[in-house]
């Protein structure tokens, strides 16, 4: 398939409530999924919304690997997860407050409060049901590529904007960092750099 242009905030599409899939075994739904892991592969992350390559269309797309969750020498390769029309169903008041990027607002991190445990439910490339309870930090992921599907970006989420920085300035998140405040690969991969410079 392709790899594909990922789109930056302010783009209108990101803007847009995706329209439902009406046929999920659809040739061109397979097409644009195929695409989403493409473009996953090429910049080596774990997950995608549909919007952010232009499609609006209620897709994610999202790589079970650990990798992208706990683990930074676990292997990119994993199980590919696409959700057709995924819904989330909240199970709990509670939160999760944590450091978040986004591949359509590169060269910043925000920390965004996000529910931990969730139902997510969705359709299948061959048309079948999924439902399954979620939580921790794979709640966070799926919570995030959903909101694209709404037009939401994770500054939207956000209640405290002095917590949005730059990836080139080791802030609040550095800080949180050094007091042992777990954070995902890519994340203190970036903490990481700080300190060897």
């Amino acid at each position: 398939m392709a790899v594909r242009e990922i789109l930056k905030m302010g783009h209108p599409t990101l803007k847009m409530i995706s329209e439902p899939v009406s046929d999920p075994t659809a040739p061109e739904i397979a097409a644009i999924a195929r695409d989403l892991e493409d473009t996953l592969d090429d910049i080596e992350r774990g997950a995608i919304a549909a919007p952010q390559i232009g499609e609006a269309k209620r897709i994610v797309v999202y790589r079970q690997a650990q990798r992208f969750l706990t683990d930074p020498s676990a292997s990119l390769t994993g199980k590919w997860s696409v959700l057709v029309n995924p819904v989330i169903t909240l199970l709990t008041e509670d939160r999760i407050i944590g450091w978040e990027l986004c591949l359509s607002i590169p060269g910043l991190h925000g920390k965004v409060s996000r529910h931990s445990r969730i139902n997510l439910s969705y359709q299948t490339l061959d048309g079948g049901s999924v439902s399954e309870d979620m939580e921790g930090d794979g709640a966070v992921m799926v919570q995030h590529e959903c909101d694209h599907l709404d037009g939401i970006l994770y500054p939207m989420r956000m209640t405290d904007l002095s917590l949005l920085e730059f990836n080139t300035v080791p802030g609040a998140m550095a800080e949180d960092a050094g007091r042992g405040v777990q954070l995902w690969p890519p994340l203190q991969e970036m903490v990481d750099r700080w300190r060897q410079n």
